[in-house]
């Protein structure tokens, strides 16, 4: 079986559409909506209770195509919870009412029927089951971009904090207009100096990476939608892989079974092929660097990172000490990273990775 074809019955989350009603008085935007699933709409929030469900009599019925067809829409209440905005001598907060047979959760907790939880900006939503993710909801009272440039403020609002690295922190984006979900790595250029006998030049890096990155076009690799360059922050607006991270999996689960084993490392060996017919070597194979599209078993990986990756003509050798010891080489290891080495090390790594499992 060829991956290519295989790729195609793995369903995305792209966002259909976006509600653009506006309140007839011009009401201010005190909150919003975003969709995390594709059978549901954004919805900017202006009036002091929202009812949300199934009925069609609800202020936002769930009832797109693509909700309809959704496996858990039959567990939808006709009224499934609410967003109710009050004044309390404490300010001004928003609770969630879950008005739910089957439940409404709030960064995976129940809330349960006929209770109340306050809601906090970019939490997450999900309905009858806690994977089954719905909205993110948006305190626009919260300024998230303060700070950020028109550049990035112009066509992409920053939410919740994904992760941080050496060279910065990762942000969930949505795609004004479409709503489709991005993660954007902002990299300070404060940050690009690191010392040591090895010192490496972590602006290089970064800039290695988005050139690979762009000129790559593979299902098992992680994409790259935009490029920001600015004299102080490089903002990388990339794919959004949702599965989390291939370690932390197996971390979780303990081992794989060997059908799943073997349909995962066949998705990470044909990447690496591609990698090196593109005259590419990783350099940093390891289960963090490869991410998963879902939560399940059976899954669609993408090979990412390559801030540690680099260009190699035909017949080259490399020469800088990188990567993480544990996935490493021997070549690499004995000669502290100044012997001569080729992209097979890579292979090695394939190797550590796969006895993990």
């Amino acid at each position: 079986m060829d991956i290519h074809d295989n790729m195609q019955t793995v369903p995305s989350d792209f966002i259909d559409g976006v509600d653009s009603e506006e309140n007839e008085d011009n009401a201010e935007v005190w909150g919003r909506m975003f969709p995390l699933g594709s059978s549901f709409i954004a919805v900017d929030l202006t009036k002091e209770e929202y009812c949300f469900g199934r009925g069609e009599n609800c202020d936002i019925p769930f009832n797109t195509a693509t909700a309809k067809k959704h496996q858990c829409f039959q567990a939808y209440s006709k009224v499934h919870f609410k967003l109710i905005r009050k004044k309390t001598s404490t300010g001004v907060h928003v609770f969630l009412e879950d008005s739910s047979s089957n439940g409404t959760f709030v960064n995976g907790e129940k809330v349960g029927k006929g209770n109340k939880q306050v809601l906090s900006n970019n939490d997450e939503i999900a309905l009858a089951l806690k994977n089954n993710k719905a909205f993110m909801y948006l305190d626009l009272s919260v300024d998230e971009e303060a700070g950020l440039p028109d550049q990035i403020k112009e066509k992409y609002t920053l939410t919740k904090t994904l992760g941080r690295g050496a060279c910065g922190e990762v942000k969930l984006a949505f795609k004004k207009g479409t709503c489709e979900k991005f993660a954007v790595k902002i990299i300070s250029k404060k940050k690009f100096s690191i010392g040591g006998k090895h010192q490496v030049n972590l602006s290089n890096q970064v800039m290695t990476e988005v050139k690979i990155l762009k000129a790559l076009r593979h299902p098992c690799i992680i994409g790259i939608e935009d490029v920001i360059d600015l004299p102080d922050v490089l903002y990388i607006v990339l794919e959004l892989v949702e599965g989390g991270e291939l370690f932390d999996k197996v971390v979780s689960i303990g081992q794989y079974d060997e059908p799943t084993a073997k349909l995962l490392f066949y998705q990470i060996i044909h990447a690496v092929k591609y990698l090196h017919d593109q005259g590419i070597t990783h350099r940093d194979l390891k289960p963090e660097n490869i991410l998963l599209a879902t939560d399940a078993n059976e899954t669609l990986i993408k090979v990412t990172d390559f801030g540690l990756s680099k260009f190699v003509d035909a017949g080259s050798i490399m020469k800088t000490f990188c990567g993480t010891p544990t996935y490493l080489a021997p070549e690499i290891l004995i000669t502290a990273g100044s012997g001569q080495y080729t992209k097979a090390i890579d292979c090695w790594s394939l190797g550590v990775i796969l006895f993990i499992w």
